[in-house]
């Protein structure tokens, strides 16, 4: 309804007092200054460009992430070096980190993945002996009062995104964050410059909801979805998550400002992010607490979290992630059922997997805990529409596919 409503103020949608008044939100928030862009890649980007790093330094990301974080690196003049993952917390480890490192080595990014938290403390203070930029890539999370307390605590910079599927989100838009007043000054002078994205692709990026409700999602389990998202795209109707290029590793250096009106959307899903992350944790709660009373093969970080699972100890997932044998099998019995669960994080390194793997500079072999684990992940839903009474549905189903699979 917030949407509709924004979407009857034209006059909104490009500038306004909503941007500057979300970026003190977020200061206020999360102690850092933050700028905005468009896109939670394009923050990246921003961030990387701050820094004025010799062309081809070597930037740490870890394997098991979405193309745009490679394509930022790229789009910035720097090379992404890939390292290994921890299948206990699919995110980077120390150990990891210092296997990659080279005397070309200036940034380290550190990916909370679906909201497990890395070890940022020990990540931080080797970036701090080895004299390398550190960043959090807060995409999958973003901590509230209750946590996760690991994050956001010990970086002088990070990213975020407020995309469709995100911690909260704006339809679009990313944001910048720094404790380092010089990168600050950078990252405002680029905002400065930055464009505004045209009148009509603000109108298709707030009908989006609207058409995915009224439109795609009537028509899933029918089999005409796909063909419904192809007919909007040739008629740019519809705003893709990725576009083709992106899948290709082309990113552009120009950089956007955040639409007023997505301001305005991701500032209300501020003041209510404890709400959103404790369904989150509620609905995590519920997989978590079937998953130990059966034997789920989960990861280890989450299986060994003490019992029962007190709310306060339950991270607000984006995704609750399983490991199964024949994941993929799994998969297309539910989407027998019409339950689609292929959320573009599985069998890939890069994600999703239709892209360009020659692009990203990824070698097949590098990272073997995570093409292991991306081959073998199942993850399950904890969005904020996911409702108990679905997840328990969902577990209902599950039960007999993960005991045969």
């Amino acid at each position: 309804m917030r949407t509709l409503r924004l979407s009857y103020q034209p006059w909104n949608y490009k500038r306004g007092s909503a941007g500057k008044k979300f970026e003190h939100a977020l200061k206020a928030h999360f102690e850092y200054d933050a700028v905005t862009f468009a896109t939670g890649r394009e923050a990246l980007l921003a961030l990387l460009q701050s820094f004025h790093l010799p062309t081809g330094s070597e930037v740490i990301v870890q394997g098991y992430t979405c193309v745009v974080v490679p394509n930022a690196i790229h789009a910035a003049g720097l090379t992404a070096v890939y390292a290994d993952i921890s299948e206990d917390s699919l995110n980077l480890t120390v150990e990891s980190v210092e296997a990659v490192i080279t005397e070309k080595t200036r940034v380290v990014i550190c990916q909370h993945t679906f909201g497990i938290s890395a070890d940022a403390k020990a990540l931080r203070a080797l970036c701090d002996e080895k004299k390398i930029y550190f960043i959090e890539d807060c995409a999958h999370v973003l901590p509230d009062t209750d946590g996760p307390q690991e994050i956001l605590r010990h970086s002088d910079f990070a990213f975020a995104s407020f995309g469709r599927d995100k911690a909260i989100s704006g339809i679009t838009g990313g944001a910048a964050l720094s404790r380092n007043q010089k990168v600050t000054l950078e990252l405002r002078a680029m905002y400065t410059h930055a464009k505004d994205l045209s009148f009509w692709e603000i109108v298709k990026l707030l009908e989006y909801p609207a058409r995915m409700r009224n439109i795609v999602r009537p028509l899933i389990g029918k089999g005409l979805a796909g063909p419904a998202l192809k007919v909007l795209k040739a008629l740019k109707l519809f705003t893709p998550i990725l576009e083709p290029e992106e899948k290709e590793g082309t990113m552009t250096r120009t950089l956007h400002r955040m639409p007023n009106v997505c301001a305005e959307l991701a500032m209300w899903q501020l003041s209510k992010l404890k709400q959103i992350n404790d369904h989150r944790r509620k609905i995590a709660g519920i997989y978590l607490e079937h998953a130990k009373s059966v034997g789920w093969p989960m990861l280890e970080s989450l299986a060994t979290s003490r019992q029962p699972p007190a709310a306060s100890t339950i991270l607000p997932l984006q995704k609750f992630p399983m490991f199964l044998k024949n994941a993929s099998h799994v998969r297309r019995e539910l989407k027998k059922k019409n339950i689609h669960l292929d959320d573009g994080w599985t069998g890939c390194v890069v994600c999703p997997d239709d892209v360009d793997m020659s692009a990203t500079g990824y070698l097949d072999g590098s990272d073997p805990h995570a093409e292991s684990a991306s081959k073998r992940i199942l993850s399950l839903p904890t969005h904020p529409t996911m409702t108990e009474e679905q997840a328990r549905e969902l577990i209902e189903i599950l039960d007999p596919l993960i005991h045969h699979a």
